[in-house]
């Protein structure tokens, strides 16, 4: 981690990372919250069978590129690159970079996009062996309808990237959200377009409270509506962010050199970052071609609990991520290792704050929380216990996604690309044993559990291997908030459990109000007794959040 001194800044000065944290915090919040409404749509109209597996199916390619990008390899990559030029060299540079690397992505993902729309039917065989041919052909469509996606996707991580570098946080937070917008209006529209029957008599049903007929031809037209608003929700993702590139002083040219330092630099770092990034997907897809198998109805049943999941994973995993990069980036360039490890053992700190009782509360709350966001219309009981039983087990693995979005790009801001390379490879090769390990006794159960076990080794070896590259780097106090935390989070599942048993009796679980009053009781109980706990045992990130909302306050 050696670099010459470098010159004055001419990019803004960081804020806090935990501000930072704040400022996404929210906007991947309202992101979720949109994504959340978006699945709920989906479970209402078209529940957990052989239409919606085959849409899941098809959305895993552009979902995979869209995390490795948005929130993984090229983000991490074209960040720690760019935040040094703008740091070293200036904006002229920086943003001749940037422009590289617009033209570059656009013709190499455009290239893969057309490879990808042709070779659909390998795609989906390779993915879901166990489908029925019919269901394989829906999948397929599906596939080259939302394989398009990608180029929306990686130019939006591209302008992600700069804003980030330049201290904009919010915006770019905010562009899945927009996404999330475009997929539902466009992608309902589309869909009563193309299948009116279905759509209006599915939402008379829903509204009433009755469960509505099935009719799969039309089925079929309207996941294909909502395909399409997946493109149009992609392009927004990008547009939003053009007018703050703009501002930030942006200024796009149409240049290809190849052999731009930079450039080299960027795809230098993000092919391994790829591989050091994409275990968490890449075991999804492993654990959809093993569900595949198991009938119609897991594969569904996974995605809507990996997507409840995604929640504090995007909230609080995520949101730490984006803010810690561009400083640590900016500590390693400098060769400012203290200043690296305070920020990152900071970052860890409180992401084991905000992670373990989140993910505590979901492997306690599991059923009256999906029977609050999904059970209507197509989605029923049978399907709140399966997708509930796949979520107590991803839950196990929430501390480990969310540290593992923290600490690989830490290795791309020291120039070290390949360990996390490494570790993920291994990790894949280790889910791919313990599926098929799990799933014959433990069906759907099996594959969620393996996943979350993969992801929590894959966090400690994470760490244990940056503390070797990062000699200042101390696991002394992070032990000690995982110790508190973890006390905490004990009494607060109790409290959960308690609440809810309580509330459950008192209003049951048959409407939409009941079950909300069960939920939000249950959560605001077992989140008073976190924090009380929590404050008696001195952890010090409550303190830190406690300033940081009496500061917005007084703001």
């Amino acid at each position: 981690m050696t670099s010459p001194a470098p010159a004055p800044s001419p990019s803004p000065p960081p804020r806090s990372v935990a501000r930072s944290a704040s400022i996404v915090g929210l906007a991947v919040l309202s992101s979720r919250f949109m994504g959340l409404a978006r699945e709920l749509l989906f479970a209402a109209y078209f529940g957990a069978g052989v239409v919606f597996d085959a849409f899941v199916t098809a959305f895993r390619i552009p979902n995979l590129f869209r995390d490795l990008f948005a929130e993984g390899a090229l983000s991490a990559a074209f960040v720690k690159t760019f935040a040094q030029k703008l740091d070293k060299d200036g904006e002229v540079p920086a943003w001749r970079l940037a422009s590289l690397v617009f033209c570059a992505l656009t013709l190499i993902v455009g290239v893969v996009t057309c490879a990808g729309v042709l070779a659909a039917p390998w795609i989906v065989d390779a993915i879901a062996p166990g489908f029925s041919p019919e269901k394989a052909a829906l999948a397929t469509s599906l596939t080259r309808v939302m394989f398009p996606f990608l180029l929306m996707v990686a130019l939006a991580a591209v302008a992600m990237g700069i804003l980030n570098a330049r201290g904009v946080f919010g915006i770019p937070a905010m562009a899945s959200t927009f996404f999330n917008i475009g997929s539902i209006v466009v992608g309902l529209v589309a869909a009563f377009a193309l299948a009116p029957e279905l759509m209006i008599a599915t939402t008379k049903a829903v509204l009433a409270g009755e469960t509505p007929p099935m009719d799969a031809d039309a089925a079929r037209r309207a996941i294909l509506g909502m395909a399409l608003g997946v493109l149009v929700g992609g392009l927004l993702q990008f547009g939003c962010q053009i007018p703050a590139l703009r501002r930030a002083g942006f200024r796009f040219s149409a240049i290809l050199d190849w052999k731009d330092p930079g450039l080299r630099a960027v795809f230098a770092l993000m092919v391994p970052a790829i591989l050091g990034t994409a275990a968490t997907q890449v075991n999804v897809f492993v654990n959809n071609n093993f569900a595949s198998r198991l009938g119609d109805g897991p594969v569904s049943w996974l995605n809507y609990a990996f997507r409840l999941m995604q929640f504090p994973i995007g909230v609080f995993g995520v949101a730490i991520a984006t803010a810690t990069l561009p400083s640590i980036a900016r500590a390693a360039g400098r060769d400012r290792t203290d200043e690296f490890s305070r920020t990152l053992t900071s970052s860890l700190s409180l992401a084991l704050f905000l992670t373990v009782p989140s993910a505590v509360g979901l492997a306690v709350l599991g059923e009256p929380i999906i029977a609050l966001v999904y059970e209507r219309g197509r989605f029923d009981h049978a399907d709140t216990i399966a997708t509930a039983q796949a979520l107590s087990c991803y839950a196990l693995g929430l501390v480990g996604y969310s540290l593992i979005k923290i600490l690989a790009p830490a290795f791309y801001a020291v120039d070290d690309a390949k360990t996390p390379a490494r570790v993920s490879l291994l990790s894949i090769a280790v889910n791919f044993a313990l599926c098929a390990l799990f799933v014959g006794p433990f069906g759907h159960r099996g594959l969620a559990l393996s996943t979350s076990i993969v992801a929590t080794a894959n966090a400690l070896l994470l760490f244990a291997l940056l503390m070797r590259r990062v000699d200042t780097l101390r696991a002394g106090a992070l032990w000690l908030t995982t110790l508190k935390v973890l006390v905490a989070s004990a009494a607060m599942a109790g409290a959960c459990v308690l609440a809810s048993d309580a509330l459950e009796g008192w209003f049951g679980l048959e409407r939409l109000p009941q079950r909300l009053a069960v939920v939000v009781g249950s959560i605001a109980c077992g989140g008073a007794v976190y924090a009380g706990a929590c404050a008696l045992l001195r952890v010090g990130e409550l303190e830190l959040l406690r300033t940081r909302l009496l500061r917005r306050r007084r703001t």
